[in-house]
């Protein structure tokens, strides 16, 4: 047997594996993990608007400190973390392989897969790493690491200009993300012939309104990484906490706020569905 030929069953035996059913099931469980982490940062941002919030967070470390005072609570932060990790090896699957559908070995489409795979990949040590006591890293502060690391940057000789390119694309991907669920691009990734005419109106209902809330969050936060790096102030980044809480600072007062938060709850709910009709 040659080389070519032991390289070319080497592949096949990965990507077979890639497909297998154990990555189906942790990408499913990632998508169930994504949801609660959602539904949750979209009831502290409702807490927020109604009564200020006090010291909580409506972040992913908000979201864990609250699951984390629960009964059984360090479990559940156990099974999140592994959801997460779930998801996290399936997207480096569509890195490496391709995605499910036609055109899923496109070149921006593994990039993209393979930018997912860093940003899951982190969640799940944040997560897992909290869950195993070690309270500064899931649990940290998003708008206190979104600073830091915006501070570092701007150090940089040319600082500012990554910085402000950075935002922009962290706005531009917040419209993206937004008109994609204005214009329910999320169909071809799902299987629809499975679902009642109920549950596709409970699926587009959830995935309009709340991948447009997701995506205005993204984009308000990349705006304010952009007032960072033009006034040369690492104090005007924000994470997602303090992003949030600047949609009380408009003319209608909180009520936005409680608009995006109810979306942010709705999105939660979207990655259920996607957790059940994915196709992976």
């Amino acid at each position: 047997m040659n080389t070519r030929s032991v390289a070319a069953q080497g592949r096949g035996q990965a990507r077979r594996a890639a497909n297998s059913t154990a990555v189906e099931a942790g990408a499913r469980a990632g998508f169930g993990a994504r949801g609660i982490i959602y539904v949750l940062v979209g009831a502290l941002a409702l807490q927020i608007a109604f009564s200020g919030g006090g010291g909580q967070q409506a972040d992913r470390g908000g979201a864990i400190a609250e699951i984390s005072e629960k009964p059984f609570g360090q479990i559940a932060l156990w099974l999140l973390g592994i959801g997460l990790v779930g998801m996290a090896l399936w997207r480096l699957s569509e890195a490496l392989f391709g995605q499910a559908g036609p055109d899923g070995d496109k070149p921006s489409k593994r990039a993209m897969a393979a930018g997912r795979f860093v940003f899951y990949g982190f969640a799940a040590y944040s997560v897992l790493s909290f869950a195993a006591g070690e309270s500064g890293s899931g649990g940290g502060s998003s708008d206190q690491q979104s600073q830091d690391i915006t501070a570092k940057v701007l150090g940089w000789p040319g600082g500012q200009w990554i910085v402000g390119i950075g935002g922009i694309a962290i706005a531009c991907a917040g419209i993206w993300i937004a008109v994609r669920a204005i214009m329910r691009k999320y169909h071809k990734h799902l299987k629809m012939t499975e679902m009642s005419q109920k549950v596709r109106r409970a699926l587009d209902i959830s995935g309009v309104f709340g991948g447009t809330a997701r995506g205005a969050v993204f984009a308000t936060a990349g705006g304010f990484a952009v007032a960072a790096a033009v006034q040369h102030d690492p104090g005007q980044s924000k994470g997602m906490d303090d992003t949030l809480r600047s949609f009380t600072e408009t003319p209608v007062g909180p009520w936005l706020l409680v608009v995006i938060a109810i979306g942010l709850v709705a999105f939660g709910v979207f990655s259920w569905f996607n957790a059940r009709y994915r196709k992976v």
